[in-house]
């Protein structure tokens, strides 16, 4: 079974929800903030190194589809970053969100992250 061949329209409650095909999770549940037991190596590395207790702006990442593929939404692009195709992903929703978590912020950090080159073409300094 497809994951976005589970919902049907009429499934689906507003129309950012129709537009993506898929339910926007945390309007139903708000019990969905991240089980920090749950956090990636990487995260636990990266939130010391930050100096942070939580997630924070990461709570509201959750790994999503994009063209059936799983995806994740950079909104500093304002677009979806696809899980590469031979990465196994964990049944449990909450683990794969903390591997989009993850994959956010790799992605974000690379070189090859748009805002990269924007700032390598405008930047002053």
């Amino acid at each position: 079974m497809s994951k976005k061949d589970e919902l049907v329209p009429e499934d689906l409650g507003t129309e950012r929800e129709k537009e993506i095909g898929q339910h926007i999770g945390y309007r139903y549940d708000v019990n969905l903030v991240p089980d920090y037991d749950r956090l990636t190596p990487f995260l636990k590395k990266y939130l010391e190194k930050m100096q942070w207790d939580d997630l924070n702006w990461l709570e509201d990442v959750h790994m999503g589809y994009e063209e059936d593929r799983p995806a994740v939404f950079d909104r500093n692009i304002n677009g979806w970053v696809t899980v590469p195709e031979d990465m196994d992903l964990p049944d449990n929703q909450q683990d794969r969100d903390m591997i989009a978590r993850e994959l956010l912020i790799k992605f974000q950090m690379s070189q090859r992250h748009p805002m990269v080159v924007l700032e390598e073409t405008y930047g002053k300094f």
